[in-house]
């Protein structure tokens, strides 16, 4: 199943199942403490880079899509704190938003819709006492499941479109590898598997392309990237502060 990052324990959403199961809020987001990066969607690229590092990741250009770095250190997500708070005014990438359901594609041997809800059956915010039904007492949708249903589904359009948006960078050979380095005292810190757009050849664009990404929206999304770079140095403060922390609580 793609895509499951938090998800402890997937399950299909079943309406016999989960008939009682219920949904209460869980201020906590420990789940997402370990995850030093998550899928973006470039629609998210211009609120998300105010806050955020945008890159592109992956093994090669091939595969590579866009993440929003949460971290400088593996499995580390410096906007979650201890008490599994996620730092107050900091843009939450939907990814983590739609956290505990999640679209799965289905095998291609069963019939239906390409797409199937799961659920993580390990989530502390379902009960079958305390918080909004999953399915009204007829079996069916109530307005919390329908609400957060309809995001998924969003959701998978935004993939979409990213996707083509992919595309369009690599048939114009827009991305070239970078990598972060930092260095730590004796040690040193290297992001690596990492593109952005090389602006250059952005400029070298001819006069269709350029109106072709102007109108498409895709200009917008490559300069929040662009713009969203600086964020490197922010995150990398937030990691000097946790690091005073740890040094400070082994002291005691």
């Amino acid at each position: 199943m793609a895509e499951v990052l938090f998800y402890e324990r997937p399950v299909p959403l079943n309406r016999t199942a989960h008939k009682d199961l219920r949904l209460k809020s869980a201020p906590s987001m420990k789940f997402a403490a370990g995850a030093h990066s998550v899928p973006l969607t470039g629609v998210e690229f211009p609120v998300a880079a105010r806050d955020l590092p945008i890159l592109f990741a992956g093994q090669d250009i091939a595969d590579a899509g866009p993440m929003a770095l949460l971290g400088m250190r593996q499995n580390e997500n410096l906007l979650v704190d201890a008490n599994g708070q996620w730092e107050a005014n900091v843009y939450v990438p939907a990814f983590v938003r739609r956290y505990p359901f999640v679209l799965a594609e289905k095998p291609a041997d069963q019939e239906g819709d390409d797409f199937t809800v799961f659920l993580d059956e390990a989530f502390e915010g379902f009960g079958s006492e305390e918080g909004e039904r999953l399915f009204k007492e007829d079996g069916s949708d109530s307005e919390v499941l329908a609400n957060a249903v309809g995001f998924l589904g969003e959701f998978q359009q935004h993939v979409g479109r990213t996707q083509w948006f992919m595309q369009k960078l690599r048939e114009h050979d827009l991305l070239e590898p970078r990598n972060i380095r930092l260095q730590k005292g004796e040690k040193s810190i290297n992001l690596n598997g990492l593109f952005v757009v090389n602006e250059e050849k952005l400029r070298q664009l001819d006069e269709k392309t350029t109106h072709e990404f102007l109108k498409e929206g895709v200009l917008g999304w490559i300069y929040a990237h662009l713009l969203s770079l600086a964020n490197i140095d922010r995150m990398a403060q937030r990691l000097d502060v946790r690091e005073q922390a740890e040094a400070a609580a082994a002291k005691n």
